[in-house]
């Protein structure tokens, strides 16, 4: 009798944790009215291609709120506002519309592109807005040193600190660029005093839909990914990616070759270190990087890839090995506005990523300041832990760049690298806790010390990334400005 029941519920579809029958969604992906082949199209969870005409259908689940495709390479699909590109639609359940997607061919060859990616905007008011907006005549002059190219921006998140109603005023901010710009969601974009993470993003989706998406450009593909997990409680978050977003992952990864590189963009960090450390069962552990971070590198091993983050309001790169790299890249709001330099005494700024084929290169731009300043070089005094030492701070740094420094324009030597507070981000930040009392200075590895033989000679720093570029900072005397924000 009791098999026979539950044969009769599963039939009706009332068995414990069964879903309704799948809702199937059809359309065409096309240009000039032409359907184009092999195009993913995905509701989040489930993914399909194309058809030789362009058509397809897709089965949906009732927590889908979207179907979006991954922007096929060459292609371009209309962008809203200006910077919204519109690769998704909202998924309408009362009717029986069929969803098109309607591309353009891009103007430019997409095999050779260049991106800017920036972090933790975080406005907590119109006036931070109003300063932000000014940060856009600095884009804009970079965007012109890139005639002919196919050009896009990435946004790793926490655009605002906890209020949508500052998304419409920020996309204002931004229309100036014009161009397609890609968004991740951070922990501070989220909807918190909801009862679980699925009722966390809906304020974020509103303005620019799917938190979980890919495309492509050339021979890069891109994704996307939301692993802010919001625990349903306060503001309290955890960084991790729920099994839903890795079963999503490995669908659009399947639609790869082997080998193809990746670019991956995310608010909190996977690491902050090279190695997978100790687990700590501490809030700040679990809310600063990826708990499950290594369990993501491992989905991702078959293809060279660099991790793009923001989120610690510092800049850090970490080689992870020969085929994962992460770029945690700086804020552009410096020290929550109180100061343009950030909790390790990099500028505010953004990163600019430049494609060939299936090779990247990038740099650090800093706000304001021209391309060349990649570092800050303090005379000696400047630390309390090394008086003597020329200290500079070279904030784009990893470990496959050189730091050399000359004394009258004769290289002296490599300087020695360590790991302290920059002098400068130590007082800047005892300032502003009068405004925010969590404000604190973080010690970072990228700094570099030299005692000077000749104290009298004129002093610079001489650093060689790993594209064999060279830069030249002559130090500077930030005494008197130590001295004031001392007092």
């Amino acid at each position: 009798m009791k098999q026979i029941l539950c044969i009769l519920l599963s039939v009706l579809g009332w068995t414990t944790g069964m879903t309704q029958n799948p809702y199937q969604i059809k359309g065409k992906v096309d240009c000039e009215n032409k359907g184009i082949h092999g195009v993913v199209v995905s509701d989040g969870k489930n993914c399909v291609q194309t058809d030789e005409q362009g058509n397809y259908s897709l089965d949906i689940d009732n927590e889908s709120q979207f179907v979006f495709i991954s922007t096929p390479a060459g292609y371009l699909t209309e962008i809203k506002e200006n910077t919204i590109p519109l690769f998704y639609e909202p998924i309408d359940r009362s009717s029986d519309k069929e969803y098109d997607f309607h591309l353009k061919k891009n103007p430019h060859d997409d095999l050779n592109h260049v991106f800017f990616a920036q972090a933790d905007v975080q406005a907590i008011s119109s006036e931070n807005l109003d300063t932000y907006h000014t940060f856009q005549n600095d884009y804009l002059e970079q965007l012109a040193a890139y005639p002919n190219t196919d050009i896009f921006g990435i946004d790793c998140g926490d655009i605002t600190g906890d209020n949508a109603q500052l998304f419409p005023p920020y996309i204002e901010a931004v229309k100036t660029l014009n161009i397609p710009i890609y968004r991740a969601i951070g922990n501070h974009d989220m909807d918190y005093n909801g009862r679980s993470f699925e009722t966390s993003h809906h304020s974020f989706e509103s303005y620019f839909g799917p938190t979980c998406y890919s495309f492509n450009k050339g021979k890069m593909h891109y994704i996307v990914i939301n692993n802010n997990f919001y625990i349903g409680r306060e503001f309290y978050y955890i960084g991790y990616i729920d099994e839903k977003t890795f079963q999503w992952i490995e669908k659009d990864l399947s639609f790869l070759e082997k080998g193809s590189p990746l670019v991956i963009v995310m608010h909190i960090p996977t690491r902050l270190t090279e190695k997978q450390q100790p687990f700590q069962f501490d809030y700040n552990t679990l809310a600063d990087q990826t708990v499950n971070a290594e369990a993501f590198h491992q989905l991702i091993q078959d293809h060279p890839t660099h991790i793009i983050s923001g989120h610690m309001h510092y800049n850090l790169n970490i080689c992870y090995n020969d085929r994962l790299m992460e770029h945690n890249t700086a804020a552009i709001c410096g020290t929550w506005w109180c100061s343009d330099i950030c909790l390790d005494g990099t500028p505010r700024g953004y990163g600019i990523y430049q494609v060939n084929g299936n090779q990247l290169t990038w740099k650090y731009k800093c706000i304001g300041k021209p391309d060349n300043y990649q570092a800050r070089v303090y005379l000696p005094g400047a630390s309390q832990e090394y008086p003597q030492a020329i200290i500079a701070n070279v904030w784009n740094w990893d470990e496959q760049w050189k730091v050399e420094w000359m004394e009258d324009g004769k290289v002296m030597g490599e300087m020695t690298q360590f790991t302290a507070f920059d002098p400068l981000a130590e007082k800047i930040c005892n300032k502003a806790v009068q405004t925010y009392s969590w404000i604190a200075p973080v010690k970072t590895n990228h700094l570099f010390k030299a005692i000077p033989k000749n104290p009298q000679a004129q002093i610079s720093v001489k650093i060689t990334d790993r594209f064999g570029h060279e830069y030249l900072q002559p130090a500077e005397d930030f005494s008197s400005t130590l001295l004031q924000l001392n007092n």
